[in-house]
């Protein structure tokens, strides 16, 4: 934790956690080789997220280091759930849990549209746990 991230409790600051989320989220496409397509598929379509939930265990302080994971938990023809783990580094202390359901919109109408094929077969084969 960088001590711009501390808010006046000495803890990290509640907004930050979504900023940790979508870091992860943007290496999650990078490990999945889903980056590679993003070029093709979305020059008019993107995710957008529609719900947000978190549930803080246990505050991050400062000089901690996170360990996200990212998994999806829900597939659905326009919508995706994926969950974060936001763990401490060094204990493997579970912190932090996000769900965040996307939808994958046109960006024109703002309408969902289906998961490209690319993306929901990368999906589909990862392990589930």
């Amino acid at each position: 934790m960088r001590y711009a991230e501390i808010d006046g409790q000495r803890i990290v600051f509640n907004s930050r956690y979504l900023e940790y989320a979508d870091v992860a989220v943007t290496e999650f496409w990078e490990w999945t080789g889903i980056a590679e397509a993003l070029p093709d598929v979305w020059p008019t379509t993107e995710f957008n997220v529609r719900r947000t939930e978190i549930d803080y265990l246990k505050p991050f302080r400062l000089g901690d280091t996170i360990e996200a994971f990212v998994r999806i938990d829900k597939l659905g023809t326009t919508s995706l759930t994926k969950r974060f783990e936001l763990a401490h580094a060094e204990t493997g202390d579970l912190h932090t849990v996000i769900t965040m359901v996307s939808v994958h919109v046109d960006l024109e109408t703002g309408r969902p549209v289906p998961l490209p094929d690319v993306i929901r077969t990368v999906l589909e084969a990862l392990p589930t746990q």
